[in-house]
């Protein structure tokens, strides 16, 4: 029986030993796996930096469009606000120009017939002083000239 014991010892001894060795395997696999860990961890933090930086950039570029179309949009208000007064400036004297034709059209046909009247007169007018232009004698440089009656 002691020799059982032996044997038991031994085999728990080479047991332990299996166990020690085949954990220092395992633990010297999981150092690898942890130190590549790391380095993709180191690599991945600096890449993280670098594109944090880019995104702040890209931000701060965004924000500053954001305020130059902001202004750019006051300034194009501006613009529309006047191009409207010009426009409705515009409408006002159509509608003043309109208002005076129509007025006169209006005084136009009523007084239509002291129109033909003064025509009439004008043309009555026009026909004595070419008549009276006609009966003038020309001015003579010596000789007189004798025009022949019809």
């Amino acid at each position: 029986m002691v020799n059982l014991l032996y044997v038991a010892a031994v085999v728990a001894a080479i047991a332990f030993l299996i166990l020690c060795v085949s954990l220092a395997m395992t633990l010297g696999s999981l150092k690898t796996i942890l130190k590549s860990v790391s380095h993709t961890m180191d690599d991945l933090t600096k890449q993280l930096e670098g594109v944090t930086t880019e995104s702040t950039q890209l931000l701060q570029k965004t924000n500053q469009l954001a305020e130059d179309l902001q202004s750019k949009a006051e300034k194009l208000t501006t613009v529309v606000d006047a191009v409207k007064g010009v426009g409705d400036s515009v409408n006002n004297l159509n509608q003043s120009v309109h208002r005076i034709s129509n007025s006169v059209t209006t005084q136009a046909e009523q007084n239509s017939e002291k129109i033909a009247q003064v025509l009439q007169w004008g043309t009555v007018a026009v026909g004595l002083y070419d008549q009276v232009k006609e009966r003038k004698p020309a001015k003579s440089t010596g000789w007189t000239l004798y025009k022949p009656r019809s």
